[in-house]
Formats: C-alpha cells, structure tokens, sequence
C-alpha cells in the first residue's frame, strides 16, 4: 500500500456528547455511553446509527462502538457518519492506535483535548482497502474475543471456586462430620456444634480510624511516611503499594501507624465494597492509617485476625453489612464503629482456628499460582488483539492476507 498518514482533522471531526438530566435516565431503550461505555438507557439518540464514542473525560481515550446509535453523554466525543467521509468501521478500528489514553491534559481532572486528537496522524487506504481491513479486524477480533471472554470466565470460576472453600473453611470447618446446631441467624446458618458464635466487641482489643493528612499523589519511597489508599485493602488481601507520601508528618501520626495482625475494614465505599477487609502481614511503621478506613486489633488468644479476615470477606458476612450500611446517596455509603463491633462472628476453638488458616493460606497460594497463569495467558492475548489492529491499520499486514 502506498497511502500516506494524514491529520485526524482531516478525516472525521469529533462531536461533542451533551449533559443528560437525571430524570431522563433509563426513560427508554436507547443506549447511553460515557467514557467507559454504556452505563444507562434514554428516550433519544444524539448519534446516527452506528457510532464511535471517544471517552474525553475519567477513561479518556478509550474507543467504543454503538452498534445501534446512542445518547452520548458529555464526558464524550463521538463520530457517526455526519462528521467523517471514511468507513466509519475502520476509523474506529484505526483510533484505538492512536494511544489517546496514554496521555493527558495536564488539569485537576484528566482528559483528552479535541485539538491534540485531531494532530495525530493516521495511514489513510482507499475506501475499499478501509472496508477489507475493517472486515479483517472484525473477523480476526472476533476470534481473539472469544478466547478472552473464555480466560476472562476461568478466572471469574477460580474465584467463585476459592470465595466457596473459604466460605466453608471458615463457617463449618475442615471436618465434614462434624455435628452442627443452628445459631438463629438466617443469613448464616449452621455451625459446628462445638464452635460459639460471638460479637466482635467481645473480641476486639481496640477499634481506631484514621486520619485525613496533606498527602502527595504518589508512592512514599524509602523512608518516608505513607497514609493508605482505599486500594490498599481488598477482598482480603493487604497491598501495601496502594499508598499516598505525606508531605508533612505529625509526632502523634505514629498512634496510626500498621502492625503485624492489624484488621482493616474500610468504613466508606460503594454499597458493594464498603467495609472490604484485609490483614496486616508485617509491622509497617511507615504506613498510617487513613480516615477512611478502620483498624481493628483483636484478642489473638480469642480470635486469629486472620481467621476474622477470611469470615468477613465470606457472601455470608456481607449479608450484614450490607444490613448495616448507611447513606446519603446510593454510590456512597458508610459503617459506623458501633456497627463493627455488634457483627456476629463463628468462634471456633483456637487450634482449629490455626488449622483452619494454614488450610486457608495453603489454598491461597494455589490460587494464585492458577490466576497468574490465567491472567498471563489472558495479558498475552490482550496484547496480540492490540498488535493485530495496529499491524492491519498501520499497512503491515498485506491485503492479500486480509482478503483470505
């Protein structure tokens, strides 16, 4: 091919979406796309149909295709055919290697500016060429989507697979004759006879929440103090990495810092993630506490953090915070300190505890040996769908393969 790279501005112009008000929300049957794609129906189209939706803000740059036109929403920009002469199919597949997601405006909220998009280069083929790498790419992805969708449903099995073993560890114990007794808790069910069911507060050492210190948008380094992200607790596992440098600290900052056994449960989040929890496995001195997020440290010669780790991540706990969870909007909802104290917790007898948690971390470490290798396969698979588009709309791949 001997086509030659042209400016963006000269092949398409890019829309803007429009605000839409909270009443109109789900008023119909037409999609509505924001920068990550849809997220809601309305009553009427602002596109042709179909149409390229460009997310300028929040996921800016990411490309997304609405088959049947949409309401796009002003977070966007999109394309139909009013505002491009190319195969409107093409120009889509050819945005995604333009890398619009690799950068920003430098603003308090990242974006994508319609000017820098429309300096980009692209290849630009005949209109036949554009329809056979279209029909190519389309054909091609529709494959590699295939085998993603597959990995993506191996991993979503593993962890229902892993969350029903440590459900089970954790609410009926490793052995499976063991009698059990009803604890009048409907959510909960049956438990080892042997086992008590117990409140937190009875439990529980101390129950502390942190601080909302002057923090830096990045990573403390070696030395220095970090307060900790939302991010750093999830699902049961601690990251320590998910962390914010303070740029000024306090003496009495250090009452905050983490050790080893520390619970921690996040007091505000979603509905779907408020109160996730994870356990301190080391002592962390350089890393405090946050206003967002509570640490709990128990009576280890009653209870294994540990132990309360796993039940509290468990579909069955959940049943009660979810009970418990208050807010003043539905994206935004909090637990107060009391209510951590009054959920119910099994109480098996400390041994069983013990074995109960190497059980359980003896699993962990198998999983994750299975997730990695599924998301290593899924990763590769990923970036072999990223380098066919670029290699078909860039001219490396010949015609005569793409005719085949």
């Amino acid at each position: 091919m001997n086509e030659a790279a042209v400016r963006v501005k000269f092949i398409c112009r890019l829309g803007y979406g429009e605000s839409l008000p909270k009443e109109e929300e789900f008023a119909g049957d037409v999609p509505v796309y924001g920068s990550n794609g849809q997220y809601a129906t309305t009553a009427a189209r602002n596109t042709e149909v179909p149409a390229i939706v460009l997310g300028r803000k929040g996921s800016y740059g990411k490309v997304n295709w609405a088959s049947m036109g949409c309401f796009a929403s002003d977070t966007t920009f999109f394309v139909d055919e009013r505002l491009t002469t190319t195969n409107l199919r093409w120009l889509y597949w050819g945005l995604q290697t333009l890398g619009l997601d690799e950068g920003s405006q430098e603003a308090a909220i990242p974006g994508l500016n319609r000017e820098s998009v429309y300096e980009e280069r692209i290849l630009l083929p005949s209109s036949a060429h554009q329809a056979f790498i279209a029909n190519y790419l389309d054909r091609e992805t529709a494959r590699i989507d295939d085998l993603i969708a597959e990995k993506e449903r191996m991993l979503s099995l593993l962890n229902e697979k892993h969350a029903a073993l440590v459900s089970h560890a954790v609410t009926r114990g490793l052995n499976p004759d063991a009698p059990l007794k009803p604890t009048g808790q409907e959510w909960l069910g049956e438990i080892p006879a042997h086992w008590e069911l117990c409140r937190i507060k009875f439990i529980a050492a101390r129950l502390d929440q942190g601080s909302s210190p002057v923090a830096a948008n990045t990573q403390a380094g070696p030395g220095e103090l970090g307060v900790l992200k939302l991010s750093a607790v999830s699902k049961g596992r601690f990251n320590r990495e998910e962390n914010k440098a303070l740029r000024a600290a306090e003496e009495e900052d250090q009452f905050l810092a983490l050790r080893k056994g520390d619970v921690l449960i996040t007091r505000g989040n979603t509905p779907e993630l408020v109160a996730d929890v994870a356990c301190v496995q080391n002592d962390e001195p350089n890393l405090l506490l946050p206003d967002l997020i509570y640490r709990l440290r128990v009576q280890e010669e009653k209870i294994l953090p540990e132990y309360l780790t796993s039940f509290l991540i468990t579909a069955k706990a959940r049943v009660q915070i979810r009970r418990d969870a208050r807010g003043s909007s539905g994206s935004m909802v909090k637990v107060s300190q009391g209510h951590v104290l009054d959920w119910l917790t099994p109480l098996p007898p400390a041994s069983e505890q013990t074995e109960i948690v190497n059980s359980l971390q003896r699993a962990e470490e198998r999983f994750q040996t299975m997730a990695r290798e599924v998301s290593s396969s899924l990763s590769l698979l990923l970036e072999y769908r990223a380098a066919l588009i670029s290699a078909a709309v860039t001219g490396e791949i010949p015609l005569g393969e793409m005719k085949n």
